[in-house]
């Protein structure tokens, strides 16, 4: 029975049920944790044997003989190069190799942009009123990074095929408008892949800005989880086709593949993007950390390596996925009061409840000892306009601590949605 059909009775008792049943969980003084997509420990353990993996003097060469341990190389070593252009579809010249974190590279390219331009344009910073255009809900870093730069957002609400491309073609028009950042495959934190058709529609936009650039974070590569697996056109392909390679830069990181703390990221561009991109970096390093890039080489291999190394974390994950899904099926299926997505991998989920109430959500999980992203956080400048986005972060807890995770957060929903429809 949907709770809007219920009359105002039949509310007020499951209204006293439901808080029965919710101090009864506020009284076990619970503490569980949703609120970030981190690897757990079982994951981080498949990658243990990498630390063990260069040993003896030799250890340290590449197959030219570079001493890795030493200065040199700014853009990263060749067979690493290699593994991530294999792993991207591109070129290995059209490849740079970074440190441990993509987003890092992700707010140094915009603040190359404000303060040197692309393409041979004026600044970012030079420029008044600058926008980005963001698909909703996203990656509250992406977010972060704007806000940090004073680039005014402009929300582009998603569909199961990706952002609404009518509205990013019509913004674009607008030269002011600068960029896109966008998570094509199992975005966070809806889970969808790009249609076929988006991205094709990506690759054939024609901004009105020269300098306009779309931050294709490509995260979520190869975080299958499911065996009926999403698949990603390669917008590099497909900009090849339409003349548009200078307004892409990828980005791609082994964050969730090995150590997110200690792994590495890399760029893709086209060679124009490359060669403005390396010009500056020689003024700003002389090289990352190719001892870290050599044994990832080593541990990985290659991309088949990195496909079976991923079935060992979607053996781990999958089933956190599963759990969740069964929870809101069995907890709020047919109520009326929620919807939530239901990807084929990557690290989110995304729960939407009743306009209006996912705050109160956050709230009464919080007192119930249930941590989860802060409501709103999907969303630039924190503000979801209906309050009713929740990202729901599986990877983290132990199976039977994210099933109770769950559980509560779903008495959470219920209470707020009647709450809600007792004014």
């Amino acid at each position: 029975m949907k709770y809007t059909d219920l009359g105002r009775d039949e509310l007020l008792t499951l209204q006293k049920e439901l808080l029965e049943e919710y101090e009864a969980i506020k009284s076990k003084g619970l503490s569980l944790d949703m609120s970030r997509g981190k690897p757990n420990k079982a994951q981080l353990d498949l990658s243990n044997s990498m630390n063990d993996i260069l040993q003896s003097d030799s250890d340290y060469r590449t197959d030219n003989g570079f001493d890795v341990r030493n200065y040199g190389i700014m853009d990263g070593i060749s067979e690493c190069k290699k593994l991530f252009a294999d792993l991207l579809g591109v070129k290995s010249e059209n490849v740079i190799i970074f440190g441990a974190s993509s987003l890092n590279i992700m707010y140094d390219y915009i603040a190359q942009c404000m303060l040197f331009g692309a393409s041979g344009c004026k600044p970012w910073s030079k420029v008044d009123d600058v926008a980005f255009l963001c698909p909703v809900p996203g990656y509250d870093r992406h977010f972060g990074i704007l806000e940090n730069m004073g680039i005014r957002m402009i929300n582009i609400p998603m569909d199961e095929n990706g952002p609404d491309m009518d509205m990013i073609e019509e913004y674009i028009k607008n030269e002011n408008v600068k960029g896109l950042f966008c998570v094509p495959k199992y975005s966070n934190p809806e889970g969808i892949t790009f249609s076929d058709e988006v991205v094709k529609r990506f690759a054939a936009l024609k901004p009105a800005a020269k300098d306009f650039r779309v931050m294709w974070d490509n995260a979520y590569i190869v975080h299958d989880c499911t065996e009926t697996p999403d698949s990603l056109l390669n917008i590099f392909d497909e900009a090849a086709k339409a003349g548009s390679e200078d307004m892409f830069i990828e980005f791609v990181s082994t964050s969730k593949i090995t150590f997110p703390g200690a792994g590495i990221s890399a760029l893709a561009a086209s060679e124009n993007n490359i060669k403005e991109i390396k010009k500056r970096m020689t003024a700003q390093i002389i090289s990352h950390d190719k001892v870290n890039q050599l044994r990832h080489v080593r541990f990985l291999k290659n991309v088949e390596g990195i496909n079976e190394h991923m079935k060992k974390h979607a053996a781990i994950i999958g089933p956190k996925f599963e759990a969740v899904l069964d929870g809101f099926k069995n907890n709020l299926d047919g109520l009326g009061i929620a919807r939530w997505t239901k990807p084929n991998g990557g690290y989110f989920i995304s729960l939407y409840v009743m306009k209006g109430i996912a705050k109160e959500v956050g709230r009464l999980c919080k007192e119930a000892g249930v941590t989860l992203t802060n409501v709103g956080a999907t969303y630039p400048y924190g503000i979801d306009p209906d309050d009713s986005n929740i990202r729901i972060a599986p990877s983290y807890p132990d199976i039977d601590e994210l099933t109770q995770a769950v559980e509560v957060l779903c008495i959470c929903v219920r209470l707020a949605a009647v709450n809600k429809l007792l004014g």
